[in-house]
């Protein structure tokens, strides 16, 4: 795949764009601005060939991150020559790729993760593929550095997923690297659908175990999936996301989606992971096997206070909405919020829940598309190219699709990450079209919601304050988000945590239980705006 081509706190508030775009209707919520954006590179795939092998299809990530530190979000699009594009804060990006020295990173990328490896408040970035895996080093917000052969992690046979978190409260992010199948020039290439011949199913080849790596600090990491139990024999992972401890926990927990195979949930003791799966109930489909499973995210869907998860999978598959009893259990209730009816007939990769109205319930957006590029010869009635999809959450027992033209609009979809770009308080998006252009996309809702966002600075936790819970209350009610940046498919997403208010009244005071175990109140003075919560010393 030829991929890219060119309180004791101390709180800071900014303000939202002085730019403000005119608003679309209410129906049509989000904008496609890729190219008056300043995106110019593409994805393309081998257009002399078909069918095109399983690597080909597999897709690429992409990610939202704020690289330099200006307060405007940056934009990464993984490939086999990535590239990064800053933003200006007002919805337009310039191509650093050249100039930062990331376009000399080569190998056939797929995924990518986003953490300050160092503390040194810039992000830094891991990229996974086929083959290779690279982990670079942020100077200063103005160039990066390949330290991957001083950084004790090899590179990966089929690296695929990646998330970082600090798993012991050492301050430190920890790297989750997951690993796909084991395929070369002697392996199967294409494989009998239907009426024609397309890539072969993952059940046709052999999985490869991912990896837990420690990081030692300086830099180094050490392997540790052995000693921590962090285990995956089966491989064929596509999905990976981590989340804050169930009410009795201390340590983040991790969720696995894998293809094919049964999905994982580990509990986390600080020094060793335990496979929860089975028992939680998310390692099968609700007729007892396994998910086609792909990607994944975390998110209070009922706003109960607890954590629920959403998994992707295959066309005529569930595509689960995994709901939190509390007490580390889990009941797909996809069917009964009617998401089966809108997604079941998709081959779906990229999720992630947001907020995109500012009502005050996370809303869900998903990035489709087959992973065959000769399904349309197969009789099946199925089609390479397919829209994405919007889902309004409505009161947390249901959800309706919003259909527009932008929305609609057939892409081969894999990567999917989330983001406010302009700061204007709306979160946008962006999707990878794995034939085609990055899918940006403007959020233009213009509804009296109010909002507040987050930015969370770590000191005794991690500077990045992964895995941090928030809980706003205003007036009697309580919402529950959590600091990441992971999930979705491949993908890494804007990291400030961001609370829809709607029409809730007051003034919020917010509660942060930070990673390190400390606890932390803060009163807000005003919303519609972001702040700076730093970790008390």
């Amino acid at each position: 795949m030829v991929a890219v081509a060119f309180i004791a706190s101390t709180l800071t508030f900014g303000c939202s764009s002085k730019t403000k775009p005119a608003p679309l209707s209410g129906s049509q919520p989000f904008e496609n601005v890729t190219r008056q954006a300043g995106l110019s590179s593409v994805w393309e795939q081998p257009a002399d060939k078909t069918p095109l092998i399983i690597w080909e299809t597999i897709g690429n990530g992409v990610a939202f991150l704020d690289f330099n530190q200006d307060g405007a979000l940056d934009i990464l699009l993984v490939g086999d020559k990535t590239a990064l594009y800053t933003g200006d804060g007002h919805g337009h990006f310039n191509d650093i790729s050249e100039k930062c020295g990331i376009a000399d990173v080569a190998g056939k990328h797929l995924g990518c993760g986003v953490g300050d490896i160092n503390n040194d408040g810039y992000p830094d970035i891991y990229l996974s593929g086929y083959n290779t895996g690279h982990r670079l080093r942020n100077v200063d917000g103005k160039s990066i550095v390949d330290v991957t052969p001083q950084s004790g992690i090899p590179s990966q046979p089929f690296g695929t997923a990646v998330t970082f978190a600090d798993i012991d409260s050492d301050g430190k992010l920890a790297l989750i690297v997951g690993n796909y199948i084991r395929f070369d020039a002697t392996s199967i290439q294409a494989c009998k659908r239907g009426k024609a011949m397309t890539s072969c199913p993952p059940g046709a080849y052999d999985g490869i175990s991912g990896h837990l790596y420690k990081n030692l600090g300086n830099g180094h990491f050490a392997d540790v999936t052995s000693t921590w139990n962090a285990n995956f024999p089966q491989g064929k992972t596509l999905g990976a996301a981590f989340a804050p401890p169930t009410i009795n926990g201390r340590y983040p927990q991790l969720a696995i989606a894998n293809d094919e195979v049964p999905d994982e949930l580990f509990t986390n003791t600080g020094s060793t992971f335990k496979p929860f799966g089975q028992q939680a109930g998310i390692a099968f489909s609700s007729v007892g096997v396994p998910h086609a499973g792909m990607g994944l995210d975390w998110g209070d869907v009922n706003n109960d206070g607890y954590l629920d998860l959403s998994m992707m999978t295959f066309s005529t598959e569930t595509k689960p909405v995994y709901i939190s009893d509390g007490n580390g259990l889990y009941t797909d209730k996809a069917a009964s919020m009617g998401l089966g009816t809108e997604l079941n007939a998709y081959v779906s990769f990229g999720t992630k829940w947001l907020d995109f109205d500012n009502d005050g319930w996370l809303d869900i957006m998903v990035a489709n598309g087959h992973t065959a590029d000769s399904i349309a010869d197969t009789g099946s009635g199925e089609s390479y190219r397919q829209p994405l999809a919007l889902l309004k959450n409505v009161g947390g027992t249901a959800f309706n699709r919003i259909h527009t033209p932008e929305l609609d609009k057939p892409v081969v979809g894999r990567g999917l990450a989330t983001g406010d770009y302009d700061n204007d308080g709306y979160v946008d998006a962006i999707a990878v079209d794995s034939a085609g252009e990055p899918v940006l996309l403007h959020n233009r809702t213009r509804v009296p919601s109010r909002w507040l966002g987050v930015r969370l600075v770590g000191h005794a936790s991690a500077r990045d304050a992964y895995g941090a819970v928030i809980t706003l209350s205003v007036g009697k009610e309580k919402l529950v988000r959590h600091c990441h940046a992971d999930g979705s498919y491949l993908s890494s997403s804007d990291s400030r945590v961001h609370f829809g208010l709607g029409a809730r009244e007051g003034i919020p005071k917010l509660y942060i239980r930070w990673p390190s175990g400390k606890s932390q109140q803060v009163r807000v003075t005003a919303v519609n705006r972001y702040i700076t919560i730093e970790e008390t010393r």
